[in-house]
């Protein structure tokens, strides 16, 4: 009997290895993309985790309190930066290993793809590795992730601005009467839900009895620049359509409402105080959402795009030089063509990493509340910074999207998505 069961726990033993061995393969051959993502949402499920029950653990490592006491909050950032940091190195070293892969005969292009369990391990060694490295360490990284966040931001809001053109283009492609009326009623749809959120947040956040100028002044300037968008989009002299600047409307006063909703819980303009602990969840949920989503779209667009994220050696790049290319080929013969039968790479590796390297700066940033950890906060993306972050991430978005309405006018010759 004993045999028997021997017998069949090593029988499902090898099962369960070829079966995980199965499945890293299929993702090496298929989806190596979409399991980039699966990593990147594994550091921010672990990073959420850690922050809510961690704290205890890291009070009894020497390195990491050997500054001094500290609150329960100031051990739950730690938890997130480190995490982080890992997430952030792991993403940041194949950046700059991928650097200059050009087709897909570099040997680099195997470890884009492939190499899944290694990556795996190593990605866990670099988390856990973090929280060996002493606090000043994390504070420095703490600094450069307000910067890189940042940068990450920008990269959301080109992310956004591809999706709303790639969305428009195939509509309008499809050349039927009943996509033009899609178009049509989705942006207007789009368009009174911005303007009616933007009254929502008058209530919200300009209470009366109190002076909340600033707050008017946000959300007037949103409204401002819907206004705007439509108005330059169906100018005569710009090739522009309804549809991506009603999209880019709604984001706009969707980033204003987790601006305000970010003000301090004392602040009397913000009449969501007594709420701010659902307030807090609630915009952390979006953000990560839109962070996740992101990724996601980045990841999947790489793939099937011949601009987004495009290296210097994509199709495109080189369908120009084409003629160029033949007539060298046969100056300099046989060797010359061999060396160019490599089939260029779909997108830039290089960036994609980035992309992923970025996020995980501004994930942390995002479940810190942009703060130091010496102002930590039990609430999660509340302060002065947060709002300012937010405000100057709508106005970015709006100068952004105008410009590539108005970019056209003044370079003709070049493309703007």
């Amino acid at each position: 009997m004993s045999c028997l069961l021997t017998c069949f726990s090593s029988c499902c033993a090898s099962l369960t290895c070829g079966l995980c061995t199965s499945l890293v393969s299929g993702i090496s051959k298929r989806s190596a993309r979409l399991a980039y993502c699966g990593l990147f949402g594994a550091s921010l499920i672990l990073s959420w985790i850690l922050r809510e029950v961690a704290a205890p653990l890291l009070e009894k490592i020497p390195w990491i309190k050997s500054s001094g006491t500290h609150p329960k909050e100031w051990y739950q950032i730690q938890a997130v930066l480190r995490v982080s940091m890992g997430n952030f190195l792991f993403f940041a070293i194949f950046s700059l290993i991928m650097i200059g892969v050009k087709d897909q005969n570099d040997k680099r292009d195997s470890w884009h793809h492939g190499g899944w369990i290694a990556k795996m391990v190593i990605w866990l060694l670099l988390v856990v590795l973090m929280f060996f490295l002493p606090d000043a360490v994390i504070s420095v990284y703490e600094i450069l992730s307000k910067f890189g966040a940042g940068l990450f931001l920008l990269v959301q809001v080109v992310i956004l601005l591809d999706f709303t053109h790639t969305w428009n283009d195939a509509w309008v492609e499809k050349d039927e009467q009943k996509w033009y009326i899609a178009l049509l009623a989705v942006s207007i749809g789009c368009y009174l839900a911005a303007f009616t959120f933007s009254g929502i947040l008058f209530m919200w956040f300009n209470p009366s009895g109190h002076d909340c100028g600033l707050n008017v002044f946000f959300i007037v300037m949103t409204m401002i620049l819907a206004f705007a968008f439509a108005v330059i989009a169906l100018h005569p002299a710009v090739n522009g359509s309804l549809l991506p600047a009603s999209v880019i409307s709604i984001y706009c006063a969707y980033v204003c409402f987790t601006g305000l909703s970010s003000e301090p819980r004392g602040y009397a303009c913000n009449g969501l105080h007594n709420k701010s602990k659902a307030v807090s969840t609630s915009t952390l949920v979006l953000g990560m959402l839109t962070t996740v989503l992101s990724v996601l779209y980045s990841a999947v667009r790489a793939g099937s795009s011949k601009t987004f994220l495009s290296p210097p050696s994509s199709p495109k790049a080189s369908a120009g030089k084409k003629p160029l290319l033949e007539a060298e080929e046969m100056e300099e013969g046989k060797e010359k063509k061999k060396e160019a039968e490599g089939q260029p790479v779909g997108y830039s590796y290089t960036f994609f990493h980035l992309i992923f390297a970025l996020a995980s700066m501004y994930s942390a940033m995002l479940l810190s509340g942009w703060t130091d950890t010496s102002e930590s906060s039990s609430l999660i993306d509340v302060g002065w910074t947060s709002v300012w972050v937010r405000i100057c991430t709508e106005w970015i978005t709006g100068l952004l999207y105008a410009w590539t309405l108005l970019a056209p006018l003044f370079f003709p010759d070049r493309e703007f998505f």
